[in-house]
């Protein structure tokens, strides 16, 4: 996965959009230290504190030989693995998009395909309250360094999040 860092983007998801479109990347990794304008599942808007985990990756899925639902599911544990590294206790999968702790939400998930030149890629945008979480009215989150009593550096989820894509992603192909 080739990797795109900013200091600043409007949102990851679709700056991983744009590179698609504009260039011959097959896989990356796009990641900000700050979003504008995130994104979240059904038009809503993903709250991005600085601190927070704001990536998203793609690739492309024309010889992948599972569905997206089967995609989701598999990209959600991927994630959720991740999170159990620097958080043992229960780790909920919430559909279509969150990860739950405690019934708050920590990470939300959220995928989107594109298609260039008949290819299809998917997108999958990743926020992960590290060390801050918004306030939502009816809607209760949390973030890992509450959790865990420490803080951990986005860069360090970053990294192992890229590698962990990439050990599954070998797998995913036909």
């Amino acid at each position: 996965f080739k990797k795109f860092k900013f200091k600043k983007v409007n949102n990851t998801n679709n700056t991983a959009i744009n590179i698609i479109k504009s260039s011959n990347t097959k896989y990356g990794m796009v990641i900000s230290e700050k979003q504008k304008n995130g994104k979240g599942q059904y038009g809503r808007k993903w709250i991005s504190l600085k601190g927070n985990l704001f990536v998203s990756l793609f690739y492309n899925i024309d010889e992948i030989n599972l569905s997206l639902k089967q995609l989701t599911k598999k990209n959600c544990i991927i994630v959720k693995k991740l999170i159990s590294k620097f958080y043992k206790k229960k780790i909920i999968f919430k559909e279509p998009n969150d990860l739950l702790i405690n019934n708050k939400k920590v990470c939300g998930i959220l995928q989107e395909t594109v298609t260039k030149e008949k290819h299809k890629y998917l997108v999958v945008g990743i926020g992960i309250n590290i060390i801050k979480n918004p306030s939502i009215k009816n809607y209760p989150t949390t973030n890992l360094r509450e959790l865990v009593g420490k803080k951990i550096d986005y860069k360090i989820i970053a990294s192992l999040i890229r590698s962990m894509f990439e050990k599954n992603f070998l797998k995913y192909y036909k």
